[in-house]
């Protein structure tokens, strides 16, 4: 398919999302059926995803930070003197999502995407981050408003930044798009409007999950990339930001199963997060005005720029750690939004576990 056709596509569902459509099917109607015999299939052999819960990673990390002296001023540069949290707030980290944004499939607190990104931005800002996760394994983009009430259940500790994963468990429980993508906008919109930066992480690509035969890989590749792309279009026109995570569990994931599969051959292992969460670091950082200024324009050696969103959101989909961000009003093909392949930094090995008692499962 190409970019353009994804694009239209892309644009549908996002327009049934937002004025209440129905469902448009990611996939024809005559391969449902074929569909639904390799899921069966499949999940003989890679079970549900299942498995022990994922370890709890909430907590301050970066408290070193706090106690520092002689550092740049900034937004979120801590004062001199011994860190109080209540005099110069961490920085606030909320995740939101299914089993990705959980951790799933690791033993380690530092292992899961939270901690490194908590870590990551920690280090980056050089401030302590407090680190809340609401996501809940297994769940679908309807459990967004749930996990969005918790989070903004106390107006007084409103997060900074949230970073939301979702989308896989739509596409195999076979929810409408146009569904998906409206629970999704909805929560982003309610994050944005209390004054939190929101970051999604879109449907990541389902075709890589190794015991998955043809034609399922084929379906599912297809049907994730569509999701992920609509996903983008209405996440950027409610305030937000996206990180394509397609490409990141595609060639990458595909190549080194092994490596980057977790034992349940169906969640990422450790060095999945990472890779993961490298991609999503700087994108985050740059929400917050900590990415280098220089960087936040496009470079067109890296094939950046200035696109209608649905195109912005059908490449985006297709390519690994790739950006779109809000950019003008209207165009003459609507909204527009800039697309960003970021260089990808390695996330600081910085405070690997929290310092609080409030993360059980840190080791």
């Amino acid at each position: 398919m190409s970019s353009m056709s994804r694009a239209r596509v892309a644009r549908r569902i996002a327009a049934g999302a937002a004025y209440g459509g129905g469902g448009i099917g990611l996939v024809g109607a005559a391969a449902v059926g074929v569909l639904l015999a390799e899921v069966r299939m499949a999940k003989r052999v890679v079970g549900n995803g299942n498995s022990p819960h994922p370890p709890s990673a909430e907590g301050l990390y970066g408290r070193s930070y706090g106690s520092r002296y002689g550092r740049p001023s900034g937004p979120f540069a801590p004062h001199h003197g011994p860190y109080d949290a209540s005099e110069d707030p961490p920085i606030r980290l909320v995740m939101l999502g299914d089993s990705t944004a959980a951790g799933q499939g690791v033993h380690r607190a530092r292992q899961t995407p939270g901690a490194l990104l908590a870590s990551g931005l920690a280090a980056v800002a050089e401030h302590p981050v407090e680190l809340r996760n609401v996501a809940l394994p297994g769940a679908q983009s309807d459990d967004l408003d749930r996990q969005v009430a918790l989070v903004l259940e106390d107006p007084a500790r409103v997060p900074d930044v949230c970073v939301i994963m979702i989308g896989a468990n739509d596409v195999t429980h076979r929810m409408p798009p146009t569904r998906s993508v409206r629970h999704l906008s909805a929560a982003v919109r309610r994050l944005r409007t209390a004054g939190a930066e929101v970051v999604v992480g879109t449907c990541p690509d389902l075709g890589t999950i190794e015991p998955v035969q043809q034609p399922l890989r084929w379906l599912a590749r297809r049907a994730s990339r569509q999701l992920a792309a609509a996903q983008t279009i209405g996440v950027v026109e409610q305030g937000g930001r996206t990180v394509s995570l397609g490409d990141l569990l595609g060639p990458e994931f595909e190549a080194n199963p092994r490596e980057l599969f977790g034992p349940d051959n169906y969640h990422p292992s450790a060095e999945g997060y990472a890779t993961a969460a490298m991609a999503v670091l700087p994108t985050m950082c740059a929400a917050l005005n900590l990415w280098p200024a220089e960087e936040e324009r496009p470079d067109v050696s890296r094939r950046e720029g200035f696109l209608p969103v649905a195109r912005a959101a059908a490449e985006a989909a297709s390519e690994a750690g790739t950006e779109v961000t809000a950019a003008m009003p209207t165009g003459p093909r609507g909204p527009w939004a800039l697309l960003k392949r970021r260089r990808r930094r390695r996330v600081p090995a910085t405070d690997p576990a929290p310092t609080t008692a409030t993360a059980p499962g840190a080791q």
